[in-house]
Formats: C-alpha cells, structure tokens, sequence
C-alpha cells in the first residue's frame, strides 16, 4: 500500500504487528522454538540450540536482505532463511536449524504468531471503543431518539440503546476473535505430512513446538485444511462489519439534516468548504472496514487446496491475512477515535422525536382499533390515516380528530414510550462489566 494512505489505512497497532520486520521476527520466533523443541527431546544438543535462539533474537546478525532477494526463487522466504540462520550460528550448531520441517511448517507457525499478536493489538482498540460505548450508555440512558428502520423514521428510542446496541457488538466481536487466537495451532508435518525427517520423534516434537510457542497441538498437520486461517477470516470479518455498521450510524447522525451527534477534535475539513465539520473518524472507521470483506472472500477461496500442498492457494494467504490484519485494525483504532469524542446532540434528538410523532400515534391507533376491527383491519385502518395526513400535509391528530370510535387524545402518553430500553442498557452493560473484570 502506498504510504500516501498509510495514515487511513494503516492505523492503530496491528499495522505495527504485521510490518516486514514483525514477519521476519514471527520466522525467527518459530525457528527458535522448533529448535528448543527438539533439544528437550535429544534430538540435537542444547548448546545448538542456544546457539540458534541468540541468532534468531538478534536479526541485526542474519543477512535478511539476502532473504527478500531469494525469497521468490523458492516461492517462500523460508529457504534462503535456513540458510541465512545456519550460516550464522556455523556448522556444529546448523543441524539445530529447521529440524524435520518443511517450508510450509516455518511460515504457517509465524502466520499464526502474527496474527496473534496483531489481534492482542486489535483488541486493545476495541476494548477502548467498547469502553467509548459503555460511557454514552450510561450517559444517555434515558436520552430519547427518533429510532430509524428502513431508513425512514420508526418510533422513539434512546440514545443509550442504540450505544448499548454497538456495545453489545463490540464486545461480541472481542469474544469471537478471543475464542479463534486461543486454539490457534502450530503447524509442523514435515515435507509430506508424515514426519518422516523427524527421526521417529516428529509427533513428540510437535507437542513440544507447541508448547514453547504457546499454540495448541494438533493430532495431523493441517497443511491443506485451512480451518485455522478460514476462522481468523471469519473473526475479523465479523469485527469488520461490527465496527462498520458502528460507524455508518455515526455518519447518519451526523448528517446535516440530522445533526444529532458530530465528532469532537479538529479532523474533517472540506479543501472547497470552510463551515464544513466531516465525520473523518467514523469515515475512515467505515472505508477500513469495507476493505475487510473481499480479503475474507480471498480467503475463504483458499481453503480449497490441492493434496498434500497447495500450489498457489496457500502462497496467496500470506499477504490477504496481513491486509485483512491491517485493515480491521485500522477500522477499529478509528472507530476508537470517533466514539471517545462523539458529541451527542440530546436537545436535537429530542425535538426530532416531539416533531414527528405521528409514527407512534399511528401504532397507538391501530393497536385501539384492534379489539373491534381485528388485528389487520385496525392496520389498515391507521395506515390509511397515516396516507391521508400525508396527502393533506397536516398533523395526523388533526386528520384523527373527527373520529368517534377512539379516544385520540388519550392515545399516547405525555412522554414518548421507549419500552424497556432501559432494562436492556442496563443488561449489556452488566455484561459488559463482567468481560471487562473476567467474570
């Protein structure tokens, strides 16, 4: 990406976690451990592998140019990586680099460490953005405001809903992706699957890989099922819409014709028009997040793959997951920004509801008539009230007024009628506190 756009989109700490240098340290990471893994099991001296892990934690000793330079000779950097590795720890520590694996062990391994870590980075970002959404909830509990369906005024809701609402989301997108990084799984098979340069330890060996590198275990390689990338897919994926659909309800309310939120900060001039105040957070929050459904689609397109290894499928994984990393981590960090300075317009909501409550006057009236007329008939009824103050361009409690079956001015309360919204804030916040404390 250029870096003419790095500042939208490529935002936050998880664009940090999935540099070229972070890919580099998650290789080195995994060749470390493999080679800690197997001198616990005898198979190679400790000393070697000490040797390896001082290498692989200090990259400023390996030729990693020489590694970009070759990486497309062999279609993945790992080959000259190996070689790299062994040249600087030297031939009696070399048997210790990259013991019984296969290319595809190494990058799949820091695949997984990459992407564990750019999600703790994400993460961060959502728990504050959760954190944005729990302070309006409680602010603006009872705060009413017009609720929208279909993208035409319903009936009267709160403010604080609808931020419990994009809480609600938040924190399930954090569960999701909590429950995906907490079985990701080392990959380790060998060249064919079947361990067979493992010297009759390789199942062993993986166990052990696992656990210096804190990754679950898996009982085969999982070379061509690509269940593990297709769940951080689908995780993010979900984040990415959360995050979106958040944002998209900030743009809306902050149309001029709304005006019933705009964002705090010195963000979202116009080059042409000094009064404007653009929505720059919550817009970028949204063009981020609309990046992450095509890189999903890319790879769910991938799990398709061919025997033993993939020619092409897998290769196209590795730079998709680190845009899709990159790009739900920018929406999120975003997002962060435009609720920590959301600026709630409670007078603006509040006249929007008193001035257009013919919607809840008309729900009143069909729900009167019913006992006579019968559920559909009392429906009609109203919806042809409703018409009829509609082609009129009066009020429809002055087109109602005539009528002698009801008592129209006794249909609705003093108060616009919010239901249990409350209730409900109360609720997500409730379960929110008991995420946020581990409970």
């Amino acid at each position: 990406m250029s870096r003419l756009f790095d500042g939208t989109f490529a935002r936050g700490g998880a664009a940090d976690a999935v540099s070229d240098a972070a890919w580099f340290r998650a290789l080195l990471e995994a060749e470390a451990a493999l080679a800690r893994a197997a001198a616990r099991l005898g198979l190679v001296p400790t000393t070697a592998a000490d040797a390896v892990t001082a290498a692989c934690g200090d990259p400023g000793r390996l030729d990693l140019a020489t590694v970009v330079a070759k990486a497309a000779d062999a279609g993945n950097p790992v080959p000259p990586l190996v070689r790299v590795l062994q040249d600087a720890v030297g031939n009696d520590a070399a048997r210790a680099v990259h013991v019984g694996a296969t290319s595809q062990d190494i990058l799949d391994t820091a695949l997984v460490l990459l992407a564990r870590n750019a999600i703790a980075a994400i993460d961060a970002d959502l728990v504050a953005a959760a954190e944005a959404a729990a302070r309006l909830a409680v602010a603006h509990r009872d705060d009413v405001v017009m609720g929208r369906t279909l993208m035409q005024q319903a009936l009267p809701t709160t403010f604080g809903l609808k931020a419990a609402g994009w809480l609600a989301g938040l924190d399930g997108a954090r569960l999701r992706l909590a429950e995906v990084v907490a079985t990701l799984p080392v990959q380790y098979g060998g060249a064919a699957g079947t361990l067979a340069a493992s010297g009759g330890s390789g199942v062993a060996l993986r166990t052990a890989f696992a656990a210096e590198l804190g990754l679950a275990d898996t009982p085969v390689p999982w070379h061509t099922v690509r269940l593990p990338v297709a769940d951080l897919a689908g995780a993010l994926g979900a984040a990415a819409g959360v995050i979106a659909t958040v944002a998209l309800d900030v743009v809306l309310l902050a149309q001029t014709e709304v005006g019933e939120v705009s964002e705090g900060g010195s963000r979202g001039g116009s080059s042409a028009l000094p009064h404007k105040h653009n929505p720059v957070a919550a817009i970028s929050a949204r063009a981020c997040a609309r990046r992450a459904p095509g890189l999903v689609g890319t790879l769910f397109g991938a799990m398709e793959q061919e025997h033993e290894r993939s020619a092409g499928a897998w290769h196209s994984e590795w730079p998709t997951l680190t845009d899709l990393l990159t790009t739900v981590g920018s929406a999120a960090a975003w997002l962060t920004e435009s609720l920590a300075g959301l600026r709630p317009d409670t007078e603006r909501m509040a006249a929007t509801v008193a001035a257009a409550r013919d919607p809840e006057l008309a729900g009143a009236l069909a729900d009167a008539l019913t006992p006579t007329l019968g559920r559909g008939a009392a429906h009609d009824a109203a919806a042809e009230a409703v018409r009829s103050a509609a082609a009129s361009g009066r009020p429809l409690t002055e087109v109602l007024a005539g009528r002698t079956d009801v008592d129209v001015a006794g249909l609705l309360p003093a108060a616009p009628d919010t239901g249990e919204a409350g209730a409900q804030v109360d609720a997500v916040l409730a379960d929110h506190t008991r995420l946020t404390e581990g409970t």
